[in-house]
């Protein structure tokens, strides 16, 4: 089971703004989770002191909203709360897995803006500072989108893959880009990626795929577009992007930036261990040169380098661990929304 919040606000304690506000936001509700009747449990009300002129429950009832139990209850007073307010808690029958969408209107926005507001977090910072990871956590805690921007340029692969254009092949790649159809969407508590209508996200894994991913991100034509993507993507709902240059170039208006990083010798133990539990043989000290050597080339590449935003919060990752990292960004964000 998973719980649904919402809440909204009233001008007036008359009926037929308690009657049409309760339809509002129950049908926001079920429009934007595409709820079905018949995975409804109940629906429980809650209302401030000062609604007395209609009960949400039977306004529901009133909107055709009786195929579930029906509940209410009366807030205590609290002193600086919000007033002619209703909040309501939707218990839907659905997978733990799927992503549900509270929904908050009227003046009862400032309740949650992280909900009722569209924002972006961006994650810089070289390999193994565990900014993936992170991200991954942090879009889950706040049911957002975590783009998966290497998806974007699979999916943009596999279109030459298709289309019998070499990945290596500047001008073919440039002519395949004016009729690319990328677009993602957040499903289920996981990201689909669609080429052309068709949801792609196992095809795009193929080991051809990869090879031909490699060679096509290295194209500046393809990182304009993909960058012209992910900010039309980032205009359209709150989610969060990682990688080199998310908060300089990606996405320089993102209302939480932050850059992680670590110690070379700490970030090249982490991918040790990693590699060990998955039962490979390798060289620590070979394995940090080469993280060491990527931090030389991720910062000083010609196209899109790694770099710290000016405006970004700095976070030494190497004695902390991911919940305490995780922690600490939610602190600022907290703070910020």
């Amino acid at each position: 089971m998973q719980i649904i919040r919402g809440a909204t606000t009233i001008k007036k304690d008359e009926k037929n703004q308690i009657v049409y506000a309760v339809k509002d936001l129950l049908d926001e509700i079920f429009s934007l989770n595409n709820l079905k009747k018949e995975e409804t449990i109940g629906i429980v009300f809650s209302l401030t002191t000062d609604i007395h002129s209609f009960h949400p429950a039977k306004a529901a009832r009133v909107c055709g909203y009786d195929f579930a139990p029906l509940f209410a209850c009366v807030e205590p007073d609290i002193v600086g709360g919000l007033p002619l307010c209703i909040r309501v808690m939707v218990m839907v029958e659905v997978s733990p897995s799927r992503l549900v969408k509270h929904v908050y209107l009227e003046d009862a926005k400032m309740l949650r803006a992280d909900l009722s507001s569209i924002y972006n977090i961006a994650l810089d910072g070289p390999a193994g500072s565990g900014k993936s990871t992170v991200a991954k956590i942090l879009a889950k805690e706040y049911n957002i989108l975590y783009l998966d921007t290497g998806a974007m340029y699979r999916a943009c692969a596999l279109k030459a893959v298709r289309e019998n254009v070499a990945p290596q092949d500047s001008e073919g790649v440039k002519k395949l880009l004016e009729y690319l159809d990328v677009k993602v969407e957040y499903l289920d508590g996981a990201q689909h990626t669609y080429l052309d209508g068709e949801d792609v996200s196992d095809k795009i894994r193929a080991n051809e795929v990869s090879m031909a991913a490699s060679h096509i991100s290295a194209h500046p034509c393809v990182r304009i577009k993909m960058v012209e993507m992910q900010r039309v993507i980032a205009k359209q709902m709150s989610c969060i992007l990682d990688g080199r240059d998310i908060g300089s170039t990606v996405l320089p208006d993102a209302k939480f930036k932050f850059y992680l990083t670590a110690d070379s010798a700490i970030r090249a133990k982490r991918r040790y261990d990693e590699l060990l539990e998955r039962g490979q043989n390798v060289d620590f000290d070979k394995l940090h040169a080469e993280i060491v050597q990527r931090d030389k080339q991720d910062s000083e590449r010609e196209f899109s380098p790694l770099v710290c935003a000016n405006d970004a919060i700095v976070i030494d990752t190497s004695e902390m661990s991911i919940d305490e990292v995780v922690a600490k960004i939610k602190s600022y964000i907290q703070q910020g929304i």
